[in-house]
């Protein structure tokens, strides 16, 4: 299934290439900057019925726009970014049908338990969506924080995705090594996630066509869902027209998310 995303970077809608966020002044790449606001975009899933689409936060002086995408399609878009255990609940009242939470559950490298056992006391797991964003070394995936610049020293396999499914409704997995570049999916990543998540979960990540939609579909086992960004024609891509994805949406079958 396709899930639409809205990024917000310094108040904008914009598509970046992830694995540029915070590097040195000046080698951010950009896309895409929109000139429609973000509640263009959250008026646009509404009228689709598009569902489990997220917000995203990438950095500070993104709040306003992101509540208002929230309230424009209230309880159908998920929120990302900076989300901690002061603001969760904060966001859900806003309007977000669940909190993505990724760089504030990890500390010094490793996931730090006292801190989710103390977010989903708050918020319950029913409405939390782990985001667990990748970088390859060597033969392995490792979870990156902090705008995706930090390795932690968690990588991705059975284990983690058995242990962690007790704690959230969702897993979202960025490939931030093919994020942005709109060169095709990790099809590797994507094989093993179908292996190895037992809950719901959606890739992102170099999605260049179509096809890309297919093939996750079809090597996911119909167990991943697929978020396309900078392909997409209401981002200023060619690979993708937008009224192509929602149509496909429309022929899976799949009217809604799993509880």
């Amino acid at each position: 299934m396709f899930r639409p995303c809205i990024d917000l970077h310094e108040g904008k809608v914009k598509q970046i290439v992830g694995g540029t966020l915070d590097a040195a002044p000046g080698s951010l790449r950009t896309n895409f900057v929109s000139g429609h606001p973000a509640t263009w975009y959250a008026e646009l899933y509404r009228r689709d019925s598009l569902l489990g689409g997220h917000v995203v936060l990438l950095g500070p002086g993104n709040e306003e726009p992101a509540r208002e995408a929230l309230q424009a399609y209230p309880g159908g878009l998920q929120l990302g970014g900076g989300v901690n255990l002061e603001n969760a609940a904060s966001w859900l009242e806003y309007g977000a049908s669940h909190v993505i939470v990724t760089s504030w559950v990890f500390r010094d490298g490793r996931i730090d338990w006292d801190r989710l056992t103390e977010l989903v006391g708050r918020i319950g797991k029913k409405r939390l969506v782990l985001d667990l964003s990748c970088r390859r070394r060597g033969n392995a995936y490792f979870v990156v924080t902090d705008r995706f610049q930090k390795f932690t020293e968690v990588a991705l396999g059975p284990a983690l995705f058995e242990e962690l499914s007790d704690w959230c409704v969702e897993f979202l997995v960025h490939a931030v090594d093919v994020e942005g570049l709109c060169r095709g999916v990790d099809e590797e990543l994507v094989q093993s996630l179908a292996k190895w998540s037992p809950i719901p979960c959606t890739y992102a990540g170099g999605a260049k066509s179509l096809a890309d939609l297919e093939k996750v579909t079809q090597i996911g086992k119909g167990k991943i869902d697929l978020t396309i960004g900078s392909a997409l024609d209401i981002f200023g891509g060619t690979g993708v027209r937008y009224e192509d994805a929602v149509n496909f949406n429309r022929n899976s079958g799949r009217a809604a998310l799993p509880e």
